[in-house]
């Protein structure tokens, strides 16, 4: 038996709320094994009310273990969410001869190619001639029968009576390419997920029918998509069900890539990405009757206790607002400030040492509910019942740090920052006509109150640029204008800074989330200026999403690289009726490319 030297990892941060001076917060230590595989990612349910924010986890090279809690006051309709049930699952990287693996699930991940055969109808794949000689000739009979012809999507589970596996499933990858697609092996992840729920399998091994060429750095990344593609996969929010289903996949081990340091630290980042991912789906999976801008502010502070050796989080009420001047968020917060008050959060990430070679900073939309205000959102199509994920860039800046601040990596600053609160219709809401005074001093005269998000962007901008950033990203739910453009699955990214999308474009090819560059049309600018104030927040209905980035534009220091992600899109899974997290891993994946990891 393998014994491990443990070390405790001591830390603590301020965490300012509201008024409230600062207040120390112990937290539980990190243990630190010697010994690298399997990779165990856990998380676990600790606190017994709201269910929304993951506890400390217990850090290992060998043992991750993260948990998903929640905490809230009493809601409207009652509603208490039950604990997340998250799946603990070890991934193992093993050089073991696929033939003599023992288990529930054998599953063989198959090129087109691979699929074709030899004048004796045997394959010309070694891989898949080994196999069907093992079964006695049974996979090339079924993948026959059942038309298998390794194309993507495709698949085939055979029951087994006499191996050491009890079954055998081809998963189909579609045409070879020159290098392995992020979003290939993770679409492979989902499939075997699937189907170990489908045959209830506790234990899966997965190979690769053809990796020849494949670079190490290949390798590794192919290994990490499978593990995030088998983790979000298994991974069913079911806090607001009377009845969940039981999830018995325990271990998966990936045979043949590679083993070593090298991929077990890529399983562990996976397993760290992944936690934020599942944060920020819950999040926006809430309702508003749950997760009110408190809530979320509350959900903020306990990420930032939980890694307070890198974290810490300040939380401004109304009143800290208006001693900023944010005019912009807080007309916007005005009609439920008393109901449900708004809430600025600010979560800093500090490397635990060494030099900060890159200050960045991540503003998301936070708008918990959107009904429109006084420009209601009415008829078919407004999908008001769906407003819930109006702070979906929120929850994409939090999962974000959720994952940093388990990474921790060097060399690198970041400010995630968030203006949330709702916007309803009261006595005391923002009008049609009105004009507010946003933080920098310019004046918007609100020509539609459902063009909200962009006034209480303009305030987080600001504030992001004073905190000394040099690069922002902002993320939004912002136009119904960029879903038309581009669809269900695809962000609409605006800048003006070719490196910083350049930066943004080699962090996607890396997580497989999908961005398109639209243009920052200057000229169309003229639409957007008022006749009383310094500018509109709403310009003609064509090129809605380029007019809203010209507007936030207006609120970023010149000397600032800016992008803006207009996530409308892919915030939510309309087949899954469910959150993405979108937006979380790409993230993750440009801080540390500005850190010196």
């Amino acid at each position: 038996m393998m014994t491990s030297a443990s070390t405790l990892i001591p830390g603590r941060s301020s965490i300012r709320t509201g008024n409230k001076g600062p207040s120390w917060c112990q937290a539980k230590t990190g243990v630190v094994s010697a010994h690298p595989t399997p990779i165990l990612v856990k998380l676990r349910p600790a606190s017994p009310i709201l269910r929304l924010s993951p506890d400390i986890p217990l850090y290992s090279a060998r043992r991750v273990r993260m948990a998903q809690t929640f905490t809230t006051r009493a809601t409207l309709g009652l509603t208490k969410p039950t604990p997340s049930v998250i799946p603990h699952i070890a991934f193992s990287a093993k050089e073991v001869d696929f033939s003599e693996w023992k288990g529930d699930l054998l599953a063989v991940a198959v090129l087109e190619k691979d699929m074709s055969k030899d004048e004796s109808s045997k394959f010309k794949n070694a891989i898949l001639r080994r196999l069907d000689m093992l079964l006695g000739g049974l996979l090339g009979d079924a993948s026959a029968e059942e038309d298998f012809a390794g194309k993507t999507g495709q698949l085939t589970v055979i029951r087994l009576r006499e191996s050491g596996f009890r079954r055998i499933g081809l998963f189909g990858l579609g045409q070879s390419t020159l290098s392995p697609a992020p979003s290939t092996y993770q679409g492979l992840g989902d499939a075997i997920a699937a189907a170990a729920k489908a045959v209830q399998a506790s234990n899966v091994a997965v190979v690769l029918a053809s990796s020849e060429g494949f670079s190490e750095d290949s390798k590794l990344n192919t290994a990490s998509a499978i593990a995030s593609g088998i983790l979000l996969g298994v991974y069913e929010d079911e806090r607001f069900k009377t009845e969940s289903k039981r999830l018995l996949l325990k271990s998966v081990d990936i045979l043949g890539l590679a083993v070593g340091a090298g991929i077990d630290s890529k399983l562990k980042y996976a397993g760290d990405v992944c936690s934020g991912v599942i944060f920020g789906r819950e999040l926006v999976n809430s309702p508003a009757n749950v997760l009110t801008p408190v809530v979320l502010a509350d959900e903020a502070s306990k990420i930032a206790s939980m890694y307070r050796d890198v974290l810490t989080a300040t939380i401004l009420d109304e009143d800290q607002c208006k001693e900023y001047k944010m005019g912009s968020y807080l007309g916007v917060a005005a009609a439920s400030a008393s109901a449900n008050p708004p809430r600025f959060i600010h979560i800093h990430y500090k490397p635990p040492n060494g030099q900060v070679k890159a200050k960045l900073a991540i503003v998301g939309k936070g708008l918990t509910f959107d009904s429109g205000g006084y420009n209601l959102k009415t008829g078919p199509g407004c999908s008001i019942e769906l407003m819930k994920f109006d702070m979906g860039g929120s929850a994409a800046a939090l999962g974000a740090a959720k994952s940093i601040g388990q990474i921790k990596p060097p060399g690198v600053e970041v400010h995630f920052i968030v203006a949330a609160c709702e916007n309803m219709i009261s006595g005391t809401g923002m009008r049609p006509g009105d004009i507010v005074t946003a933080s920098n001093g310019k004046t918007i005269e609100v020509n539609n109150t459902d063009a909200e998000g962009r006034l209480t962007l303009a305030d987080a901008l600001v504030y992001a640029c004073k905190q000394g950033a040099e690069k922002v990203v902002d993320l939004a739910t912002l136009t119904g204008a960029c879903v038309v453009a581009l669809g269900p699955t695809v962000a609409g990214v605006f800048t003006p800074s070719d490196e910083l999308e350049k930066e943004l474009r080699t962090a996607s090819e890396v997580t497989g989330e999908k961005f398109w560059r639209l243009p920052l049309e200057e000229s169309y600018w003229e639409s957007m200026k008022s006749g009383v104030a310094d500018m509109v927040n709403t310009g003609p209905r064509q090129g809605g999403a380029i007019n809203a980035a010209l507007f936030l534009k207006q609120f970023v220091d010149e000397k600032v690289q800016w992008l803006h992600i207009d996530m409308a899109g892919p915030v939510w899974n309309e087949k899954k009726k469910a959150a993405t997290g979108f937006g979380v891993s790409t993230l993750v994946e440009w801080v540390l490319k500005n850190s010196s990891a």
